[in-house]
């Protein structure tokens, strides 16, 4: 374990008491290829995280440490739970979405929008109402197998429907809501951009907005979550980020390699792993995630 205030950088005052006294960096685990899709899974009480090139999701609980969970995954890349504890994830492999039901059996929600084929689904987040938004860019296929005129972020609807929200975006990456739901973070990661963009929520859970929340430099946020109190935890060149429900950059938590995401998870929801290309990470803190 690194030594806790080498790992911490505060660029506010107070940054330092988000964190558990004492708290440093801990390797859960390493040797993987790419690491990503990290969320807290209350069923198995641990957390799921995907390597993408090894075509596995992977369960690490505080009993069993780390275990193969799924393979093949279709070189799964985000996932999520939803209230009804069934697994959501985005799959680069089949350029599809599923949901995995309690029972095992696998549902497939999104594959298609207006008869082309999805480019391939990257991130993936689930209000508690069981509305489904994920992201859509190309990095898993070649450009010549892209079918979408442009990459985009879709809802899926209760009753099935598919709705593209958002196309302005060049490559959407991670997305959550705000504790409240009324708010949609959306990085894009594409080398013109690498922001972070903040959407409302309109009428019919139209995308209204979408003002340039934060700029990430160095690097791109790949992923990101919110904590109970509306603070965004976002993946960076450097670590994770530490940013104030109105985007200042409040600290940074460094990280031996670039970290592609995080989330909160443990008994108390108090502990942000991170997903960081071939290692995963976690470190204790003062505050809870919030759902997404």
């Amino acid at each position: 374990m690194t030594n806790a205030p080498e790992q911490i950088i505060c660029c506010e005052p107070g940054f330092e008491t988000l964190l558990k006294p004492g708290a440093g960096l801990r390797q859960l685990g390493a040797g993987f290829q790419f690491l990503e899709g990290p969320t807290w899974y209350p069923a198995r009480h641990g957390l799921i995280f995907s390597d993408i090139p090894a075509d596995t999701i992977y369960l690490w609980s505080a009993t069993d440490g780390i275990t193969r969970f799924r393979i093949p995954s279709h070189h799964a890349n985000g996932n999520t739970v939803d209230e009804q504890g069934r697994r959501l994830t985005c799959e680069h492999g089949s350029r599809q979405v599923t949901r995995t039901e309690i029972d095992g059996r696998i549902t497939v929600l999104a594959d298609s929008y207006q008869g082309r084929r999805l480019n391939s689904p990257n991130d993936i987040t689930v209000q508690r109402d069981g509305t489904v938004w994920f992201s859509d860019p190309p990095y898993g296929i070649k450009p010549e197998e892209q079918e979408q005129p442009d990459c985009y972020v879709f809802r899926l609807d209760l009753d099935g429907i598919l709705t593209a929200v958002d196309g302005t975006f060049i490559k959407p990456n991670g997305l959550c809501f705000s504790p409240d739901e009324k708010t949609l973070y959306i990085s894009d990661t594409a080398n013109e951009r690498h922001h972070i963009r903040r959407f409302t929520l309109g009428p019919g859970k139209s995308l209204q907005g979408g003002d340039v929340f934060a700029v990430i430099a160095p690097g791109k946020s790949d992923g990101f979550r919110v904590d109970v109190a509306g603070r965004l935890w976002p993946s960076a060149g450097d670590g994770i980020w530490g940013l104030a429900p109105d985007g200042r950059l409040l600290g940074k938590i460094r990280v031996p390699e670039i970290p592609s995401n995080c989330a909160f998870g443990g008994p108390d929801g108090q502990t942000l792993f991170i997903t960081a290309r071939t290692s995963l990470y976690a470190i204790d803190l003062m505050v809870s995630g919030a759902r997404g």
